[in-house]
Protein backbone atom coordinates (compact mmCIF):
# COMPACT_ATOMS: atom_id res chain seq x y z
CA UNK A 1 0.00 0.00 0.00
CA UNK A 2 2.52 2.36 0.84
CA UNK A 3 4.47 1.67 -2.48
CA UNK A 4 0.85 2.43 -4.39
CA UNK A 5 1.06 5.69 -2.57
CA UNK A 6 4.68 7.07 -3.80
CA UNK A 7 4.51 6.08 -7.09
CA UNK A 8 1.34 7.72 -7.41
CA UNK A 9 2.86 10.90 -5.65
CA UNK A 10 5.92 10.51 -8.03
CA UNK A 11 3.28 10.34 -11.09
CA UNK A 12 1.78 13.38 -9.60
CA UNK A 13 5.23 15.25 -8.98
CA UNK A 14 5.22 17.57 -12.24
CA UNK A 15 1.49 18.85 -10.57
CA UNK A 16 2.88 18.78 -7.28
CA UNK A 17 5.48 21.39 -8.02
CA UNK A 18 3.31 23.62 -9.86
CA UNK A 19 1.53 23.76 -6.89
CA UNK A 20 3.98 24.85 -4.94
CA UNK A 21 5.58 27.45 -7.00
CA UNK A 22 2.11 29.02 -7.38
CA UNK A 23 1.58 29.02 -3.60
CA UNK A 24 5.24 30.59 -2.47
CA UNK A 25 4.39 33.13 -4.87
CA UNK A 26 1.08 33.88 -3.12
CA UNK A 27 2.56 35.02 0.25
CA UNK A 28 -0.35 36.74 2.71
CA UNK A 29 -0.61 37.75 6.13
CA UNK A 30 -2.13 35.81 8.94
CA UNK A 31 -5.70 35.56 8.41
CA UNK A 32 -5.75 37.25 4.92
CA UNK A 33 -4.94 33.92 3.29
CA UNK A 34 -8.15 34.45 0.61
CA UNK A 35 -6.17 33.80 -2.84
CA UNK A 36 -4.08 31.12 -0.93
CA UNK A 37 -7.65 29.25 -0.10
CA UNK A 38 -8.70 29.82 -3.80
CA UNK A 39 -5.66 28.21 -4.94
CA UNK A 40 -5.95 25.05 -2.56
CA UNK A 41 -9.89 24.93 -3.06
CA UNK A 42 -9.18 24.95 -7.18
CA UNK A 43 -6.68 22.09 -6.54
CA UNK A 44 -9.18 19.97 -4.31
CA UNK A 45 -11.58 20.45 -6.78
CA UNK A 46 -9.49 18.43 -9.12
CA UNK A 47 -9.01 15.55 -7.17
CA UNK A 48 -12.54 15.26 -5.72
CA UNK A 49 -11.71 16.59 -2.52
CA UNK A 50 -14.10 18.46 -0.49
CA UNK A 51 -13.98 21.13 2.22
CA UNK A 52 -16.21 20.06 5.47
CA UNK A 53 -15.54 23.02 7.86
CA UNK A 54 -14.76 26.62 7.47
CA UNK A 55 -13.87 28.75 10.01
CA UNK A 56 -12.03 32.52 10.99
CA UNK A 57 -12.16 34.38 8.21
CA UNK A 58 -9.16 31.86 6.08
CA UNK A 59 -9.28 28.18 8.01
CA UNK A 60 -10.90 25.36 6.45
CA UNK A 61 -10.35 21.23 6.84
CA UNK A 62 -11.18 18.45 4.41
CA UNK A 63 -11.41 14.78 5.64
CA UNK A 64 -11.11 11.50 4.02
CA UNK A 65 -12.41 8.42 5.35
CA UNK A 66 -14.52 7.69 8.22
CA UNK A 67 -14.90 6.74 12.00
CA UNK A 68 -12.12 6.06 14.25
CA UNK A 69 -8.94 6.12 14.27
CA UNK A 70 -9.09 9.51 13.47
CA UNK A 71 -5.79 11.10 12.41
CA UNK A 72 -4.68 15.19 11.59
CA UNK A 73 -3.03 16.72 9.61
CA UNK A 74 -1.72 20.28 9.87
CA UNK A 75 -1.00 22.86 7.32
CA UNK A 76 -0.28 26.52 8.42
CA UNK A 77 -1.26 29.40 5.71
CA UNK A 78 0.49 32.16 6.58
CA UNK A 79 3.34 34.28 5.40
CA UNK A 80 5.32 36.66 7.15
CA UNK A 81 6.49 40.43 6.53
CA UNK A 82 10.03 40.16 5.12
CA UNK A 83 11.12 43.81 2.86
CA UNK A 84 13.33 42.79 0.47
CA UNK A 85 12.30 39.48 -0.50
CA UNK A 86 11.75 38.72 -4.38
CA UNK A 87 8.67 36.85 -3.85
CA UNK A 88 7.11 39.30 -1.30
CA UNK A 89 3.48 40.63 -1.71
CA UNK A 90 3.23 44.32 -2.61
CA UNK A 91 0.75 45.46 -0.20
CA UNK A 92 2.09 44.68 3.60
CA UNK A 93 5.72 42.34 2.43
CA UNK A 94 4.14 38.90 3.15
CA UNK A 95 6.38 36.39 2.18
CA UNK A 96 6.63 32.79 2.49
CA UNK A 97 10.52 33.32 4.30
CA UNK A 98 9.12 31.13 7.12
CA UNK A 99 8.20 27.88 4.07
CA UNK A 100 4.45 27.59 5.19
CA UNK A 101 3.26 27.61 1.52
CA UNK A 102 5.49 24.43 1.35
CA UNK A 103 3.85 22.76 4.57
CA UNK A 104 0.01 23.28 2.21
CA UNK A 105 1.82 21.33 -0.87
CA UNK A 106 2.97 18.66 1.00
CA UNK A 107 0.19 17.98 3.32
CA UNK A 108 -2.09 18.43 -0.01
CA UNK A 109 -0.35 15.47 -2.09
CA UNK A 110 -0.08 13.18 0.98
CA UNK A 111 -3.64 13.74 1.56
CA UNK A 112 -4.44 13.02 -2.00
CA UNK A 113 -2.26 9.78 -2.40
CA UNK A 114 -4.18 8.66 1.06
CA UNK A 115 -7.75 9.33 -1.00
CA UNK A 116 -6.43 6.80 -3.66
CA UNK A 117 -6.19 3.91 -0.76
CA UNK A 118 -8.98 5.44 1.71
CA UNK A 119 -11.27 2.20 0.60
CA UNK A 120 -8.34 -0.08 2.02
CA UNK A 121 -8.23 1.49 5.11
CA UNK A 122 -10.12 2.15 8.64
CA UNK A 123 -10.41 5.68 9.92
CA UNK A 124 -10.65 9.17 8.88
CA UNK A 125 -8.19 11.70 7.96
CA UNK A 126 -8.42 14.87 8.52
CA UNK A 127 -6.17 17.80 6.88
CA UNK A 128 -6.45 21.36 8.75
CA UNK A 129 -5.53 24.67 7.32
CA UNK A 130 -5.16 26.74 9.90
CA UNK A 131 -4.33 30.20 9.48
CA UNK A 132 -2.69 33.29 11.43
CA UNK A 133 0.19 31.21 13.04
CA UNK A 134 3.11 33.71 12.47
CA UNK A 135 2.78 36.14 15.81
CA UNK A 136 2.88 39.30 13.27
CA UNK A 137 0.19 42.24 12.10
CA UNK A 138 -1.40 42.35 15.66
CA UNK A 139 -3.40 45.96 15.09
CA UNK A 140 -5.30 43.84 12.63
CA UNK A 141 -5.52 40.90 14.63
CA UNK A 142 -7.62 43.15 17.22
CA UNK A 143 -9.67 45.01 14.75
CA UNK A 144 -10.82 41.30 13.85
CA UNK A 145 -11.72 40.75 17.92
CA UNK A 146 -13.18 43.66 17.85
CA UNK A 147 -15.33 42.87 14.62
CA UNK A 148 -15.82 39.63 16.63
CA UNK A 149 -14.54 37.58 13.73
CA UNK A 150 -11.77 35.81 15.75
CA UNK A 151 -11.39 35.66 19.58
CA UNK A 152 -7.79 35.41 19.87
CA UNK A 153 -5.11 36.83 17.89
CA UNK A 154 -3.69 33.29 16.15
CA UNK A 155 -5.27 30.28 14.15
CA UNK A 156 -4.80 27.58 16.43
CA UNK A 157 -5.99 29.13 19.62
CA UNK A 158 -9.23 30.17 17.85
CA UNK A 159 -9.47 26.74 16.96
CA UNK A 160 -8.60 25.52 20.17
CA UNK A 161 -10.97 27.71 21.89
CA UNK A 162 -14.32 26.39 19.27
CA UNK A 163 -12.79 22.66 20.03
CA UNK A 164 -12.28 22.02 16.21
CA UNK A 165 -9.46 19.51 16.61
CA UNK A 166 -11.70 17.43 19.23
CA UNK A 167 -12.52 14.78 17.23
CA UNK A 168 -9.36 13.49 16.18
CA UNK A 169 -6.79 11.46 18.37
CA UNK A 170 -3.87 12.57 17.35
CA UNK A 171 -1.64 15.35 14.80
CA UNK A 172 0.91 15.66 13.23
CA UNK A 173 2.72 18.36 11.50
CA UNK A 174 5.70 19.57 10.13
CA UNK A 175 8.18 22.88 9.14
CA UNK A 176 10.58 23.84 7.06
CA UNK A 177 14.24 23.99 8.49
CA UNK A 178 17.82 25.29 7.34
CA UNK A 179 19.22 22.08 7.65
CA UNK A 180 22.42 23.99 8.19
CA UNK A 181 23.86 21.60 11.66
CA UNK A 182 23.92 19.01 8.28
CA UNK A 183 20.92 16.83 9.51
CA UNK A 184 18.60 16.41 6.58
CA UNK A 185 15.28 15.84 9.22
CA UNK A 186 14.47 16.77 12.58
CA UNK A 187 11.91 15.11 15.05
CA UNK A 188 10.35 15.17 18.00
CA UNK A 189 11.93 18.58 18.63
CA UNK A 190 10.68 20.54 21.20
CA UNK A 191 9.40 24.10 20.80
CA UNK A 192 9.54 27.20 23.54
CA UNK A 193 7.04 29.13 24.59
CA UNK A 194 6.76 32.73 24.83
CA UNK A 195 4.91 36.23 26.39
CA UNK A 196 3.96 39.09 23.71
CA UNK A 197 4.47 42.28 25.64
CA UNK A 198 4.32 45.74 24.47
CA UNK A 199 5.86 48.46 26.73
CA UNK A 200 5.02 52.35 25.86
CA UNK A 201 6.88 54.51 27.66
CA UNK A 202 5.21 57.77 28.60
CA UNK A 203 7.23 61.42 29.02
CA UNK A 204 6.46 65.25 28.70
CA UNK A 205 6.75 66.89 25.16
CA UNK A 206 9.53 69.67 25.25
CA UNK A 207 10.95 71.88 22.53
CA UNK A 208 13.78 69.44 21.74
CA UNK A 209 16.64 72.72 21.52
CA UNK A 210 14.90 76.09 23.17
CA UNK A 211 13.76 74.09 26.53
CA UNK A 212 14.53 70.00 26.57
CA UNK A 213 14.83 70.44 30.24
CA UNK A 214 11.00 70.74 30.72
CA UNK A 215 10.80 67.87 29.01
CA UNK A 216 10.59 64.14 29.72
CA UNK A 217 12.48 62.15 27.14
CA UNK A 218 10.33 58.77 27.05
CA UNK A 219 13.43 57.34 24.24
CA UNK A 220 16.14 57.75 26.99
CA UNK A 221 13.52 55.75 29.01
CA UNK A 222 13.21 53.26 26.63
CA UNK A 223 17.23 53.17 26.11
CA UNK A 224 17.98 52.57 29.62
CA UNK A 225 15.34 49.96 30.23
CA UNK A 226 17.13 48.25 27.23
CA UNK A 227 20.23 48.51 28.77
CA UNK A 228 18.95 46.80 32.12
CA UNK A 229 17.51 43.82 29.43
CA UNK A 230 21.01 43.65 28.92
CA UNK A 231 22.47 43.33 32.21
CA UNK A 232 19.52 40.86 33.26
CA UNK A 233 20.74 38.30 30.31
CA UNK A 234 24.08 36.98 32.44
CA UNK A 235 21.58 35.73 35.14
CA UNK A 236 19.66 33.63 32.11
CA UNK A 237 20.21 29.83 32.59
CA UNK A 238 20.88 27.92 29.58
CA UNK A 239 18.40 25.22 30.23
CA UNK A 240 15.92 27.54 30.22
CA UNK A 241 16.61 28.52 26.56
CA UNK A 242 15.47 32.57 27.15
CA UNK A 243 15.60 34.95 24.56
CA UNK A 244 14.23 39.05 24.69
CA UNK A 245 13.92 40.58 21.52
CA UNK A 246 11.50 42.88 20.01
CA UNK A 247 11.30 46.54 18.08
CA UNK A 248 11.24 50.22 18.79
CA UNK A 249 7.40 50.00 17.19
CA UNK A 250 7.20 54.09 18.01
CA UNK A 251 10.24 56.22 18.51
CA UNK A 252 8.80 59.64 19.04
CA UNK A 253 6.60 62.01 16.62
CA UNK A 254 9.03 64.35 15.51
CA UNK A 255 12.63 65.36 15.52
CA UNK A 256 12.02 69.07 16.83
CA UNK A 257 10.40 67.92 20.08
CA UNK A 258 11.76 65.64 23.18
CA UNK A 259 9.74 62.64 22.69
CA UNK A 260 6.76 61.82 25.38
CA UNK A 261 5.80 58.56 23.94
CA UNK A 262 7.75 55.41 22.50
CA UNK A 263 6.78 52.28 21.83
CA UNK A 264 8.73 48.98 22.30
CA UNK A 265 7.59 45.67 21.24
CA UNK A 266 9.03 42.11 22.53
CA UNK A 267 8.99 38.33 22.63
CA UNK A 268 9.86 37.13 26.13
CA UNK A 269 10.76 33.40 25.27
CA UNK A 270 11.73 30.37 27.36
CA UNK A 271 11.48 26.63 26.99
CA UNK A 272 10.57 26.99 30.49
CA UNK A 273 6.96 27.69 31.41
CA UNK A 274 7.21 28.29 34.88
CA UNK A 275 10.27 30.35 34.87
CA UNK A 276 8.89 32.51 31.56
CA UNK A 277 6.23 34.01 33.89
CA UNK A 278 8.90 34.88 36.49
CA UNK A 279 11.36 36.26 33.85
CA UNK A 280 8.18 38.50 32.59
CA UNK A 281 7.59 39.92 35.42
CA UNK A 282 11.35 40.82 35.87
CA UNK A 283 11.52 42.92 32.58
CA UNK A 284 8.39 44.61 33.52
CA UNK A 285 9.47 45.95 36.30
CA UNK A 286 12.75 46.79 34.57
CA UNK A 287 10.65 48.87 32.52
CA UNK A 288 8.63 50.50 35.34
CA UNK A 289 12.03 51.72 37.24
CA UNK A 290 13.82 52.38 34.04
CA UNK A 291 10.58 54.84 33.63
CA UNK A 292 10.37 56.03 36.93
CA UNK A 293 14.34 56.78 37.09
CA UNK A 294 13.92 59.24 34.69
CA UNK A 295 10.94 61.15 35.83
CA UNK A 296 8.45 59.39 33.58
CA UNK A 297 5.89 55.97 33.39
CA UNK A 298 5.28 53.28 31.55
CA UNK A 299 2.29 50.97 29.90
CA UNK A 300 2.49 47.49 29.98
CA UNK A 301 0.20 45.24 27.63
CA UNK A 302 0.73 41.36 28.18
CA UNK A 303 -0.80 39.20 25.81
CA UNK A 304 -0.56 35.17 25.91
CA UNK A 305 1.79 33.85 23.12
CA UNK A 306 2.36 30.31 22.54
CA UNK A 307 2.82 28.00 24.94
CA UNK A 308 5.77 24.88 24.67
CA UNK A 309 5.45 22.61 22.48
CA UNK A 310 5.90 19.16 23.83
CA UNK A 311 6.12 16.67 21.41
CA UNK A 312 4.12 12.90 21.74
CA UNK A 313 7.18 10.51 21.37
CA UNK A 314 5.16 7.25 20.42
CA UNK A 315 3.93 9.22 17.86
CA UNK A 316 7.27 10.45 16.68
CA UNK A 317 8.90 7.28 16.33
CA UNK A 318 6.02 6.93 13.69
CA UNK A 319 7.45 9.30 11.40
CA UNK A 320 11.14 8.42 12.36
CA UNK A 321 10.85 4.98 11.36
CA UNK A 322 9.62 6.18 7.79
CA UNK A 323 12.58 8.55 7.50
CA UNK A 324 14.76 5.83 7.82
CA UNK A 325 13.55 4.94 4.09
CA UNK A 326 15.30 8.09 3.24
CA UNK A 327 18.30 8.45 5.22
CA UNK A 328 20.38 7.10 7.76
CA UNK A 329 19.88 7.92 11.78
CA UNK A 330 23.11 10.20 11.52
CA UNK A 331 21.26 12.27 9.21
CA UNK A 332 18.18 12.59 11.70
CA UNK A 333 18.16 15.13 14.96
CA UNK A 334 16.11 13.85 17.40
CA UNK A 335 14.99 15.61 20.81
CA UNK A 336 15.94 18.91 19.20
CA UNK A 337 15.50 21.56 22.23
CA UNK A 338 14.27 24.48 19.64
CA UNK A 339 13.89 28.25 21.57
CA UNK A 340 11.60 28.86 18.21
CA UNK A 341 7.45 28.88 19.02
CA UNK A 342 4.19 28.22 17.90
CA UNK A 343 0.72 28.04 18.33
CA UNK A 344 0.98 23.94 17.67
CA UNK A 345 2.82 24.11 21.40
CA UNK A 346 -1.09 24.87 22.33
CA UNK A 347 -2.62 22.17 20.21
CA UNK A 348 0.03 19.63 22.36
CA UNK A 349 -1.53 20.63 25.57
CA UNK A 350 -4.70 18.64 24.26
CA UNK A 351 -3.72 16.19 22.33
CA UNK A 352 -0.77 14.04 21.12
CA UNK A 353 0.82 15.87 18.38
CA UNK A 354 4.53 15.78 16.92
CA UNK A 355 6.17 18.22 14.00
CA UNK A 356 8.92 17.00 12.20
CA UNK A 357 11.42 19.63 10.36
CA UNK A 358 12.57 19.11 6.94
CA UNK A 359 15.23 20.18 4.78
CA UNK A 360 16.00 21.48 0.77
CA UNK A 361 15.92 25.12 0.95
CA UNK A 362 18.48 27.56 0.91
CA UNK A 363 18.91 30.89 2.66
CA UNK A 364 17.62 32.21 5.99
CA UNK A 365 14.45 31.34 7.56
CA UNK A 366 12.59 34.58 8.16
CA UNK A 367 14.90 36.29 5.81
CA UNK A 368 14.70 37.80 2.54
CA UNK A 369 17.07 35.43 0.57
CA UNK A 370 14.94 31.88 1.60
CA UNK A 371 14.47 29.80 -1.63
CA UNK A 372 13.30 26.21 -2.15
CA UNK A 373 16.34 24.47 -3.42
CA UNK A 374 15.68 20.80 -4.15
CA UNK A 375 11.67 20.62 -4.77
CA UNK A 376 11.87 17.31 -4.83
CA UNK A 377 13.39 17.17 -1.72
CA UNK A 378 10.82 19.47 -0.05
CA UNK A 379 7.68 17.72 -1.65
CA UNK A 380 7.90 14.60 -2.92
CA UNK A 381 9.64 13.16 0.08
CA UNK A 382 8.06 15.05 2.62
CA UNK A 383 4.61 14.10 1.16
CA UNK A 384 5.77 10.26 1.01
CA UNK A 385 6.69 10.10 5.00
CA UNK A 386 3.73 11.99 5.80
CA UNK A 387 1.30 9.66 3.81
CA UNK A 388 3.39 5.99 5.00
CA UNK A 389 3.18 7.35 8.61
CA UNK A 390 -0.41 7.57 8.56
CA UNK A 391 -0.85 4.29 6.41
CA UNK A 392 0.98 2.77 9.62
CA UNK A 393 -1.48 4.87 12.51
CA UNK A 394 -4.66 3.58 10.29
CA UNK A 395 -3.48 -0.04 9.95
CA UNK A 396 -2.14 -0.40 13.43
CA UNK A 397 -5.45 0.45 15.89
CA UNK A 398 -3.22 -0.67 18.74
CA UNK A 399 -0.52 1.60 18.34
CA UNK A 400 -2.83 4.48 17.83
CA UNK A 401 -4.78 3.97 21.16
CA UNK A 402 -1.06 2.98 23.30
CA UNK A 403 -0.19 6.51 21.77
CA UNK A 404 -3.99 7.85 22.78
CA UNK A 405 -4.40 6.21 26.19
CA UNK A 406 -1.09 7.24 27.23
CA UNK A 407 -1.71 10.89 26.53
CA UNK A 408 -2.54 13.30 29.63
CA UNK A 409 -3.78 16.84 28.77
CA UNK A 410 -1.65 19.60 30.37
CA UNK A 411 -4.66 21.75 30.97
CA UNK A 412 -8.37 21.24 31.47
CA UNK A 413 -10.32 23.45 29.02
CA UNK A 414 -11.77 26.21 31.13
CA UNK A 415 -7.73 26.45 32.30
CA UNK A 416 -6.94 27.26 28.77
CA UNK A 417 -9.58 29.89 28.28
CA UNK A 418 -8.75 31.28 31.72
CA UNK A 419 -5.23 31.56 30.46
CA UNK A 420 -6.10 33.15 26.82
CA UNK A 421 -8.18 35.83 28.56
CA UNK A 422 -5.28 36.50 31.08
CA UNK A 423 -7.10 35.36 34.08
CA UNK A 424 -6.13 33.15 36.84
Amino acid sequence: MKQALKVYIEENKDEIFSLGEKLFNCPELGFKEFKTKEIIIDYLNKHNLKVNKEFFQTGFSVSIGSGKPHIGLIAELDGIPTIGHPNASKTDNAAHSCGHSTQVTIMLAALDSLNQQIDKLKGQVTLFFTPAEEFTDIEYRKKLIDENKIKYLSGKQNMLADKIFDDCDLLIHLHSSSGSSGYRFSVNSTLAGFIYKKITFLGKAAHGAVCPDEGINALNMCNLFLNAVNMLRETFKDEDMVRVHGIISKGGDTVNSIPEEVVYECYIRSANPNYLLKLNETVSNAARCCSKALGGNCAIEDIPGYLPLIPNEPLSKVLYKNMLDYTDASKIKYNEKSIAAGDLGDVSVFKPVTQYGYTGFKGTMHGNDLQIADPYEVYIVQAEIVASSVIDLLTDKTLVDNIVNGFQPKMTYQQYLNYLNKQE
